[in-house]
Order: structure tokens, then C-alpha cells, then sequence
């Protein structure tokens, strides 16, 4: 057995190496090598921390890809940390790894580095380990809420905000808090992806009522990634019926999702009332004195400490999600272990401008300038009430690039375009981005438009 899992994982080892540069491949997959096999479970052993969480985070889709094809029965990938010697087939060209790592977390019992298999949930995400803001503080209270008062807080309780910003770790905190608070309540983490799959093959295999049975069972139901039910007609019609017998029951239902859900294209109304029922609150990109606290805590686990003008210098140059954030700090992590000493901020300004994605900058007068000039517009018109379905179809194509390639804030393209509501522009960006996918006169514009900003 131990060498089949051997022979796999040296032939996952050479599919990934060939996705992936020599010099990431040698220094994520050094030193790692399958463990054992159980329920479908592959358990794959790894140095230290922080090569865990990294392989779990930027890796853990293509190494369970490349694990499924060449063993289809396997259903999940679990990580280990653990001292494995070097496979034949790994790289060889570092010597050692993070040789500063702290200990710690190798002594860690098996429970604390697994993720609970009877309710998914992960302990690392707790209510204490969640840095909180202006930027996520309603979400965060009415989190709280539901862990306080499960019988009279919000129900459903949908947290919805763009990727990277935190969401999975807040509904994973009220399940971990509802465990330690209520043991006899029972919780299960699940996505939308794993909801659909598992009722998908329920019909397959005609087992639709232990399909129904396992999801109605629990007293918290919380499901991250609800987007992705888009479209989805008998995955909608499973959560329906689902939703319905958990809430008549008083049960605790939390979703999460990208957007808002009367903003998740192909969404029945049925469910979109009902995910309306409770609270819906958004999350948003962490301000400055977010960012600070949000560094500040996550650098208080490397192994070297970081000086405040470099913690200042992340903080004002890295303006995205907080899992940005987290990956310069994996690869300051990465690098002062490799030097043995802590980074410079002339070392950071380098790794911030080789891994980081600039930010464009442009004006909002500037894209309406343009967009109407190509579309034969006086750009003043861009700003007046109008229905007329040129200016209108203009003004949404505005409304989209200066979200997409910009990143600007709903709010603050409404506040700008005649004071639309930002409602409006959701929608305006949402219309115009599932149109691109079939449209392909609209994609030559867009194209043709983006040429003119550069």
C-alpha cells in the first residue's frame, strides 16, 4: 500500500511540476509526500505551517485534480505537517526549508490540524482570530448574534462580499462558537459546490431521501459560496425544500456568497425572498487602519518580527482582500526564513512590486471621456436621467469597466454618475458581464475600449 501511495504521488508530483515554474515547484512541493489513504482521504505530509497553509490556499485545487485522475475514489485532501525524508522524484535544489519555523505546530494533536469530518468545520477559524473593522464590523456583530441569540437573531443570516475579504472565516467562526457554547447543537460547514454534488448523485443513485434526511438533521446550517447555485434548477428546488424545513424547525441557517442574491443571476424569486428574510450584509475592502490591524496580527505568527515601516509600507501599498495581504506575508515569511533574519523594507518594496498586481488609476471623468468618444456621445449626457438606450447601454459598459478594471466601489461609481444608486450599478455590472460571455460584438467594444486606457 505504501508504495502505491508512493508511485502516486510521484506521478501527481510530475503533473504539477509541469504546471507550475521549476522554482515555485521546488519550494512547495519539497518535502512532502503522500501518508496514508482512509475514507477517500489522502493525507499528504508537509515540513512545517506555513507550507501547509500555502499548499492549501494556492495549491489545494490542482493537487486534488491531479490526485482524482489517477485515483478517482479519492474525495478530499488533507495536509499534515510532519518530517517526511525526500522523495526520489522531488526537487532537490534547496537545501533546507524555513529552518526557523517555529516547532510548535508539528507537536499539534491530529484533532487541532484536521478538519472536524462530522461538521467540515476548521478550528484555526475562530471569533478571536478575526481582526474586525469598519469595513466588516455589521457583519461581524450580526455574526455574533447568531451565536448569542440562535433562537431570536437573524435568520438566514447571507454575508456577501468580493473574494479574499474574510467571509469564510466569520461563518466558520459561529459554527466553532455555537459547538463551544451549545455542544448539543449540531453544526455542519458546507459549500454550494458539495450541497450540489452530493444531491446530484443522491438522484443518480435514486437516494434522494438520505440525501434529505442528512441536511435536515442539523441545527445550524451554514454554506459558503451560495453563487454558485446560479442557474442550477434541482440544486435550487433541493435548497428550497431544505431551507424551508430548517427554518419552520426555528434552525439557524448562514449563507455567503460574492454578491448580493437579488444579484445572483438565475436565482429563483422563491429563494431570493427567502435569503432576503433575515439579514443581508455586506462586506468591503479593508480601509487603511484595517489593513494595519489585520498585518499587525497575522505578522505576530512569523517566525521573524517585522519592523513598523515595513508593516506601514504593506499596509498603504497592498489596497485588496485580505488574502492578498496574507500572501506577501507568506512570502516575507518565506524569505527572512531562507536569510535567517528579519526583511527590509528596500526587500519588501522589491517583493511588493514583482508579486503584487498594480493598480491602475484613472479618473472616473477620464473613462466617461473615452467610452463616450467611442461611442459617439457627448459625455455629458452620461450623467442626465435618460432611458434612451444608447446612453443607457454606454453608461452600463462605464459603470462595468470602472468596477473591473478599476476596482472602484459600487457606491462610489453611483455617487459620481448623476447620483445613481449603487444598486444600480450592481446591476448595470452584473448585466454587461453575463452578456460578454455570449455576445461577441460587445467583447470586440470592450476590447477596443481598454486599448484606448493604455
Amino acid at each position: 500500500m505504501e508504495s502505491n501511495l508512493t508511485q502516486l504521488w510521484n506521478t501527481c508530483l510530475g503533473v504539477i511540476e509541469s504546471q507550475l515554474t521549476k522554482a515555485t515547484f521546488t519550494t512547495w512541493f519539497r518535502n512532502t509526500g503522500i501518508i496514508k489513504e482512509e475514507e477517500g482521504v489522502i493525507y499528504i505530509g508537509v515540513p512545517n505551517e506555513f507550507v501547509r497553509e500555502w499548499l492549501m490556499t494556492k495549491f489545494n485545487k490542482i493537487i486534488l485534480k491531479s490526485i482524482v485522475d489517477n485515483a478517482n475514489h479519492i474525495r478530499a485532501v488533507e495536509y499534515v505537517i510532519t518530517s517526511l525524508p525526500t522523495p526520489a522524484a522531488a526537487p532537490t535544489t534547496v537545501d533546507t526549508l524555513f529552518s526557523t519555523t517555529s516547532d510548535q505546530s508539528s507537536g499539534l494533536p491530529l484533532q487541532d490540524v484536521y478538519i472536524n469530518r462530522d461538521d467540515n468545520l476548521n478550528p484555526r477559524y475562530t471569533f478571536d482570530r478575526f481582526v474586525v473593522g469598519p469595513f466588516n464590523e455589521l457583519a461581524y456583530a450580526a455574526a455574533q448574534s447568531v451565536v448569542k441569540r440562535p433562537q431570536n437573531a437573524y435568520n438566514p443570516l447571507f454575508i456577501y462580499g468580493a473574494s479574499g475579504l474574510g467571509k469564510t472565516h466569520l461563518i466558520q467562526a459561529i459554527g466553532n462558537e455555537i459547538k463551544r457554547m451549545y455542544p448539543e447543537k449540531r453544526v455542519l460547514y458546507t459549500s454550494l459546490e458539495k450541497f450540489m454534488n452530493e444531491y446530484v448523485s443522491s438522484v443518480q443513485n435514486n437516494r434522494q431521501q438520505l440525501f434529505q434526511d442528512k441536511y435536515r438533521k442539523f441545527d445550524v446550517l451554514i454554506m459558503d459560496d451560495i453563487q454558485f447555485i446560479s442557474g442550477k434548477q434541482g440544486t435550487q428546488d433541493a435548497l428550497f425544500h431544505t431551507f424551508n424545513n430548517l427554518y419552520d424547525q426555528g434552525k439557524n441557517i448562514v449563507f455567503s456568497s460574492d454578491k448580493h442574491p437579488n444579484h445572483i443571476v438565475g436565482l429563483e424569486d422563491r429563494l431570493k425572498t427567502r435569503f432576503n428574510a433575515g439579514m443581508t450584509i455586506d462586506v468591503q475592502e479593508p480601509d487603511m487602519e484595517s489593513r494595519m490591524a489585520i498585518i499587525k496580527e497575522k505578522s505576530g505568527q512569523l517566525a521573524f518580527p517585522i519592523e513598523p515601516d515595513v508593516l506601514f509600507y504593506i499596509a498603504s501599498s497592498v489596497t485588496g482582500s485580505i488574502r492578498e495581504l496574507e500572501g506577501i506575508l507568506n512570502l516575507i515569511n518565506m524569505h527572512s526564513g531562507m536569510r535567517q533574519k528579519s526583511i527590509s523594507l528596500a526587500d519588501i518594496k522589491v517583493l511588493i512590486k514583482n508579486n503584487v498586481k498594480p493598480k491602475k488609476v484613472i479618473s472616473i471623468d477620464s473613462v466617461v471621456k473615452i467610452v463616450s468618444e467611442y461611442y459617439n456621445l457627448n459625455e455629458e449626457v452620461i450623467y442626465e436621467k435618460t432611458r434612451r438606450k444608447e446612453i443607457v447601454r454606454a453608461r452600463q459598459i462605464i459603470m462595468f469597466v470602472l468596477r473591473e478594471d478599476f476596482n472602484e466601489s459600487y457606491p462610489s461609481i453611483g455617487a459620481k454618475l448623476g447620483g445613481k444608486d449603487h444598486t444600480t450599478v450592481i446591476h448595470s455590472y452584473e448585466k454587461i458581464k453575463g452578456e460578454l460571455g455570449t455576445d461577441p460584438h460587445l467583447m470586440k467594444e470592450l476590447e477596443d475600449i481598454r486599448i484606448m486606457f493604455k
